[in-house]
């Protein structure tokens, strides 16, 4: 699935690097710890998080992640941004808790890491 539908079907907001969002989707990782994401995420991986901070990106490029989506309404920072946009790392938003999302996820056909 390409990053582009689940925006769409997810009606995520889109705050940086919009431009790379036909990218496809390998499958999910959810959580607010760093060092669990840097041990078990994938490359392809679409990352879901509430953690808002500018390290997530750094993160999200050491892996080759397709994006992050960011929960709860947690707000960004702008050099959060303004780095995500430098290494092309999409960067989505959503109000709903990280629990609803990872459901949504899944319903569309989005898997976990094992």
């Amino acid at each position: 699935m390409k990053l582009r539908e689940v925006v769409s079907s997810l009606n995520l907001g889109v705050a940086s690097a919009s431009d790379t969002l036909d990218q496809t989707i390998t499958g999910g990782y959810a959580s607010d710890l760093l060092s669990c994401v840097m041990a078990k995420a994938q490359a392809g991986n679409i990352w879901v998080t509430l953690q808002a901070h500018v390290n997530i990106v750094a993160v999200a490029s050491l892996l080759n992640l397709t994006g992050i989506i960011i929960t709860e309404g947690s707000r960004l920072e702008e050099a959060t941004i303004e780095k995500a946009n430098e290494e092309h790392i999409p960067i989505l938003t959503t109000p709903l808790p990280t629990f609803t999302v990872v459901s949504k996820l899944a319903a569309l056909g989005i898997q976990g890491t094992d």
